[in-house]
Parts: C-alpha cells; sequence; structure tokens
C-alpha cells in the first residue's frame, strides 16, 4: 500500500500542475476537519444540559445550582410578593426540565425585599377619570370610591390614604400598588352600564370599573392559580353582568381562570348578554318616551278652555262715557 502511494506521488510529481493541484485539495481538507472540529468544541455539539428547577430557593442557591450544571443566570426582573422571602426566585426562563446547551443563560425573576415607595398625588377636584389615570402612573389604584350628594357628579371631593386626608402639600408614601379611598360627588340617583371585563387581567378589570364609578367586590381564582401566575389569569365570570344597569359605587363581583377555552367562552356569552340587554334598554327608553308622551296629550286635552282678551283700543268707547261727555 505504501509502495502504491509512492509510485503514484512520483508520477503526480512529474506533472507540476497536478501537484500543486494535489497540495490544494491536501490542504482544503486539512482546513475543513479543523473548522469542523474548531466548531464541535465552541458550540459542545451532542451535549446538553436539563434545566434544573430554580424556583422557590434563594438567588444564591439558585447560583451554585446553575454552576454545578454548567449554567449562567441573569435576574431580568424583580417583584413584591409578601408570601416569599427577599430575595427568593419566583420564575424562570427556560422553564425547569427544558435542554439545553451547556453555557446556556436562564433568565430568572426574583422577590424584591420590600416593595417600593410612591408618593400619593393630590387628585381632589379632578375628574373620577382623571384621578384613576394619575394614581395608576403613580403605581397606586383605588380601594373605595364612595359617593356623596353633590351638584357635580364623578368629580373627587376628598381623597384619604392610610387613614389620612390628602391635601395639596401632603407627602404621604404607600407601598406601590397599595389603593386610596375617594370620596365623590354625586348628583341624585345616578346608575351607569357594568362594563364587559371578561377576557382581562386583573389590573385591566378594575381600571375599567373604577373609571365608570363602581367598586371591586369579590375577587376569586380558579384551583391551580398562586401568586405567581395570577399576573397570567383572565377574568371569566362577573357579577352584575357586562350591560346592566348599576348605581355609581356599586360592587363588581370577578372570577379568574388560566383555561383559554373558559375564557373565549365566556366572553361570546357576556356579548350576548350585551346585545340583550341593550335592546331591553332600548325597549324601555321607547315604553318611557310613549309614557311621556301620552301624560303630555292628556294634559293638554284636559285644560281648561280660556275666553280671549278684549282687546280695548280706544275705537270704540263704551255707552256710559259717551253720555257723560254729552251731559258736561
Amino acid at each position: 500500500m505504501l509502495e502504491q502511494l509512492k509510485k503514484y506521488w512520483a508520477k503526480v510529481s512529474e506533472h507540476p500542475f497536478l501537484k500543486h493541484l494535489f497540495i490544494i485539495v491536501c490542504v482544503l481538507l486539512v482546513l475543513g476537519v479543523a473548522t469542523h472540529l474548531l466548531l464541535l468544541l465552541g458550540t459542545r455539539h451532542s451535549a446538553h444540559r436539563t434545566v434544573p428547577d430554580l424556583t422557590g430557593i434563594p438567588l444564591e442557591e439558585a447560583l451554585g445550582e446553575a454552576r454545578r450544571q454548567g449554567l449562567e443566570i441573569i435576574v431580568n426582573d424583580s417583584l413584591y410578593v409578601p408570601a416569599y422571602d427577599g430575595g427568593v426566585v419566583l420564575d424562570q426562563l427556560p422553564e425547569k426540565g427544558v435542554g439545553v446547551k451547556p453555557g446556556r443563560t436562564v433568565y430568572v425573576t426574583i422577590n424584591s425585599y420590600r416593595q417600593k415607595m410612591v408618593t400619593v398625588p393630590y387628585v381632589a377636584g379632578r375628574s373620577l377619570r382623571q384621578a384613576k389615570n394619575m394614581l395608576e402612573v403613580a403605581g397606586l389604584g383605588i380601594e373605595q370610591i364612595v359617593y356623596r350628594p353633590d351638584l357635580a357628579t364623578n368629580y373627587v371631593l376628598e381623597e384619604y390614604a392610610d387613614g389620612k386626608r390628602i391635601s395639596e402639600k401632603s407627602r404621604v408614601q404607600l407601598e406601590a400598588g397599595s389603593g386610596v379611598t375617594l370620596y365623590v360627588g354625586e348628583s341624585g340617583s345616578v346608575s351607569t352600564l357594568v362594563p364587559k371585563t371578561v377576557g382581562l387581567h386583573l389590573q385591566q378589570a378594575k381600571s375599567r370599573l373604577w373609571e365608570l364609578g363602581l367598586n371591586i367586590g369579590k375577587i376569586s381564582f380558579d384551583e391551580g392559580i398562586n401568586l405567581l401566575n395570577q399576573r397570567e389569569a383572565r377574568v371569566y365570570l362577573q357579577t352584575p353582568s357586562a350591560g346592566s344597569r348599576a348605581r355609581l359605587g356599586a360592587k363588581v363581583d370577578l372570577k379568574l381562570t388560566l383555561d383559554a377555552a373558559k375564557v373565549t367562552a365566556q366572553s361570546a356569552a357576556a356579548d350576548k348578554e350585551m346585545i340583550k340587554a341593550a335592546e331591553e334598554l332600548r325597549r324601555l327608553d321607547a315604553e318611557t318616551a310613549d309614557s311621556l308622551a301620552r301624560v303630555r296629550l292628556d294634559s293638554l286635552a284636559n285644560r281648561p278652555v280660556e275666553a280671549e282678551p278684549v282687546i280695548d283700543d280706544g275705537l270704540f268707547p263704551d255707552e256710559e262715557t259717551a253720555e257723560d261727555e254729552f251731559f258736561q
């Protein structure tokens, strides 16, 4: 075999072109093999690691576990969940059990050691919608809306936070996510249409109800929903239903789920209820308008006929006056 290769090389060496071509081919083959080996070494092809469950443990422990698995950890977000200790991993991506290559980065969300404090904005004298928007921008919500008799409906009369009345000079601070109590004006007995909240996340549903002067009632979660996945849950039931009328300040109960199919089905049902409620409202409005028209017609029919007044223009004086003038 070796002798044959020597003879073949001797023949190739006699032709400079073939000799150079052979050398080029050999160099390309060596470079190709070297590149392939380097790629395998860089990507650790065919090697993999299983992402461990890092949730529920302190960040330091999570870092140690990740190093043992040849993984890296980056904290990309933080939340404040009172039920957990500060620094505990709340969520991770990729999730546990996923196969990844060594060196892969796992992004985690940890629990803050304390909630951020924010200054309560002064919202008295503004409309309820403006007040709600200002509070949400500050990271706060509404604990309760209390209506009081006033000429201006849905204008904030007073604002209380942590039992203290807020004034323009107040510098009261609350934990982000806390709520304030608003005393709002109401001219007479005013009602509003209950909006559709089915399909919304909890915070979105609250904002929609507050904007229309309604309070949040009982909040219920389906089984399987915890403090970590609450933000993903959506409303699938509400009481009173969408499209019905409720007095300002009334409470609306909400039920939330992670089941997308349940949300879709209940959303369609809520749309039908709203259409039915709108048709009933139009019917009642028509009946009310008809009743008012009948009362007006009856009032006109029963009104006594008054004699037309006699206008004395001085052209035809009465007889007594004429005689008096004759004998003078």
